[in-house]
């Protein structure tokens, strides 16, 4: 084969032990789900010759492939928040299809709940105060202000409501009631949103993401792999990345996320339409995340997001599925969710989503996905459209 020619596939997937995870360290976390992806593939460990992993260690991900046991030839310790792991995953196809790797692992863990449950650390309400940060953090400009802002905008310029962000939320809920593995499983109403905690207007509790524990692994391959492993390939059909700003000055319009060129991108390279994709995995540290991305990923017009989210158009059932596990306002958010949003897609694909299961009208299985990741507030994101043979 030429350079560039290798077609990749998604091999393996797992999480850890998710939720409420007392007693262990990230490190463990890593390994579990490193452990339990090689197994999903049904391949060895030997057989690793790339690794990704971010937000743990000195030199991540050196520690991190120390730790596994893992001597990569080629790494990649990109850290954009949230989406760091849809650009990972774009970056370690392009290695695997130049011929520069042959199989990638893609390795996340956290134990952010039960560090503050112990005292280990606290809750973090900036990012930091250096380089361009410093002239916004004095001023009480806190990472959740920044989203409540940009939602504020919309809802004036484009007339969207509360109870219309309060709709995902809902919806969220109710696919998370599916997944045995989700922190939060009753269901919740729209008042009941509205009625929380203010937190950062408009935003109430139920408006932003859980804090929980947990990691997760994604093993890409080149398809000559696919042959030996135990699963059927999710092939990756096309990637995107796109960096917008880091200070809110230099954010020329709140209601446009990065994921509207990371999202061209992705779906020009696939050679597919939005309209094709069966279900979406979407970041959403808060409501209005979910949104707007929906919006810029081309599922339906600038402006529109509120009247699209509204009528269970998001639940399982519903026109255009997304985050079929309950996402990072139900299911589980250990810090950057974005390798979360690729395991679930892959589990959809692959028919193994148990319970919670979408299926096409025709009652066949989901054949197109899109995973999208958002790092910082709205500073980054990474695409990548997923599909089965």
């Amino acid at each position: 084969m030429t350079p560039g020619s290798r077609k990749v596939a998604v091999v393996g997937v797992s999480l850890s032990d998710c939720g409420r995870v007392d007693g262990v360290t990230p490190y463990a976390l890593h390994a579990q789900a490193a452990r339990r992806a090689l197994a999903d593939a049904g391949l060895d460990r030997g057989v690793v010759d790339g690794f990704a992993s971010a937000g743990l260690g000195t030199l991540a991900p050196a520690e991190v492939a120390e730790y596994l046991g893992l001597r990569p030839d080629w790494v990649d310790s990109t850290s954009v928040g949230g989406s760091t792991w849809e650009v990972m995953a774009a970056h370690a196809a392009d290695a695997i299809a130049a011929g520069h790797a042959n199989a990638v692992l893609l390795v996340y863990g956290s134990t952010a709940r039960a560090d503050i449950k112990a005292g280990r650390r606290t809750g973090n309400l900036s990012f930091g105060s250096r380089g361009p940060l410093q002239f916004e953090v004095p001023y009480g400009h806190t990472l959740i202000a920044k989203y409540a802002m940009a939602a504020r905008r919309h809802m004036h310029t484009y007339g969207t409501t509360i109870e219309q962000l309060a709709s995902v939320a809902v919806q969220a809920r109710a696919n998370a009631a599916a997944n045995p593995e989700a922190m939060f499983r009753d269901p919740i109403t729209v008042d009941e949103v509205l009625d929380g905690p203010l937190i950062a207007d408009p935003f109430t509790k139920l408006h932003c993401c859980l804090r929980s524990d947990g990691g997760a692994a994604v093993l890409l391959a080149a398809e000559e792999y696919v042959r030996d492993c135990r699963r059927a390939p999710v092939w990756i059909l096309g990637t995107g990345e796109h960096v917008s700003h880091t200070t809110m000055s230099e954010w020329e319009d709140f209601t446009v996320s990065p994921a509207a060129v990371s999202g061209r991108h992705a779906f020009g390279r696939a050679g597919v339409r939005p309209e094709e994709v069966d279900l979406a995995e979407i970041y959403d540290a808060f409501t209005y995340m979910t949104l707007v991305t929906l919006e810029d990923l081309g599922f339906c017009a600038k402006g529109e997001g509120g009247a699209f989210v509204e009528k269970g158009r998001l639940t399982l059932s519903g026109d255009l599925p997304v985050n079929t596990d309950g996402g990072g306002l139900s299911a589980q958010h250990p810090g950057m969710r974005g390798l979360f949003l690729l395991v679930e897609a892959v589990r959809q694909l692959r028919g193994e989503a148990d319970g919670r299961q979408v299926r096409r009208r025709d009652g066949t299985l989901p054949r197109l996905a899109v995973a999208s990741g958002t790092g910082g507030w709205f500073c980054s994101s990474g695409t990548v459209v997923l599909g089965r043979d």
